[in-house]
């Protein structure tokens, strides 16, 4: 009987963000060993008997059991193999305990596939090569829109080793242009959408809001333009429109709280914290539009989530998002940093006529499912761990 496909999806903790989460339960339903190697954020993470959990807590102590484990069965079984690993880990400075304890069990278990999913880990997990696992680096978010930028150091190891990577999934074909100015092999790249697996409740958008909702979804980052995202707001109530912005995931924010209040926007602008998925759902849900400010993106997931809830968008044209959004018919789309144009786009919006809107509403929802299904996504990823030549 063939053995099953050995795919070891590696984010380092355990459970990860939504797009990992949704890949491993993805392809945990299709015939293949999921391995999921790292720490354990919470103690009983539910995945099928597909998925196989060699994780530990993240405690001194479960560290130190985990990393004696792992190196008695490869000082019993496979010494050959372990003293290659502790050479090449002693040539690259990471010989240590802490490395170990995240290395040694992959060695054991020796995945035929590792699926990184942070850029900025590459020189960690490069090793792997030595002892033919392919390679596969997914390219997402700020570890190439502009972490390489700001880190010279980071760009240069980008440099060094994204030619030595087998293959690569991008969510963007603009994530994957960026790469390739840090030599990435343009086809070694799959481009490769997120898939969702989210749908619109039943009475979604069905009340006539007085006030028009707006919300916008992500951490406190410059990245994410909330700036000039607020700035918009002073113009908005300037024209006297009766609105509310609410930012999830801001609350942590000092210089977004200065701002509000500089602006005279305590009534209108509301920063709350992070909050399980369920009840972002229910946010988009209830606005009226979800904003993306953004200066840099993939694709945002959170765009894809709005339009497949039917609730309206508005994106900054950044990253990937003309990839995805198609002005007025699909979403609309302003110039990034630019809160004069954010704020034409809302009062477009607020006139629409409600055919308009929801012929809009229908072609994001439409656009969804014939691009961004999980199937689709996990089709996708299925292809590039097995269309992917070792490279030497």
């Amino acid at each position: 009987m063939k053995q099953k496909q050995k795919i070891a999806v590696y984010s380092g903790d355990i459970p990860s963000t939504t797009f990992i989460e949704r890949l491993i339960r993805g392809l945990s339903q299709r015939d293949l060993q999921i391995m999921l190697f790292g720490f354990l954020k919470t103690s009983n993470p539910s995945y099928n008997n597909s998925v196989t959990l060699v994780a530990y807590k993240n405690t001194r102590f479960q560290k130190v059991l985990h990393l004696l484990k792992y190196t008695m069965l490869l000082v019993l079984f496979r010494f050959k193999d372990k003293r290659k690993l502790d050479s090449i880990l002693k040539t690259s400075n990471q010989n240590t305990l802490r490395e170990k304890v995240k290395y040694y069990p992959v060695l054991w278990h020796k995945p035929d596939v590792f699926h990184l999913q942070w850029a900025k880990g590459i020189s960690d997990w490069i090793w792997v090569k030595e002892f033919g696992i392919k390679l596969i680096l997914s390219l997402r978010g700020a570890h190439i829109n502009y972490s390489p930028i700001a880190d010279e150091t980071l760009a240069e190891t980008y440099t060094s080793l994204f030619p030595h990577v087998d293959g690569f999934h991008a969510v963007s074909k603009a994530i994957a242009k960026e790469a390739v100015r840090y030599g990435a092999p343009e086809d070694r790249i799959k481009v490769v959408y997120s898939g969702l697996d989210v749908n619109p409740s039943e009475d979604s958008n069905s009340t006539s809001n007085k006030i028009f909702n707006i919300v916008s979804i992500g951490r406190s980052h410059w990245v994410k333009g909330y700036s000039y995202a607020i700035d918009m707001c002073k113009i908005l109530k300037e024209a006297n429109v009766n609105f509310k912005y609410t930012i999830i995931g801001g609350d942590d924010s000092v210089e977004l709280s200065y701002q509000i209040n500089d602006l005279g926007l305590e009534a209108h602008v509301e920063l709350l914290g992070q909050m399980p998925f369920k009840t972002v759902k229910s946010f988009i849900e209830r606005s009226d539009l979800l904003l993306l400010s953004s200066v840099k993106e993939g694709v945002a997931n959170v765009v894809l989530e709005a339009m497949a809830l039917k609730t309206l968008v508005l994106a900054t044209d950044s990253g990937g998002m003309a990839e995805v959004i198609t002005p007025y018919e699909n979403g609309y789309l302003s110039t990034i940093r630019d809160p004069e144009s954010l704020a034409s786009k809302v009062l477009e919006i607020i006139d629409l006529k409600q055919d308009k809107r929801n012929s809009i509403l229908e072609n994001a929802y439409e656009y969804i499912q014939d691009h961004h299904r999980q199937d689709t996504m996990i089709n996708g990823m299925c292809a590039l761990y097995d269309n992917t030549k070792i490279v030497s």
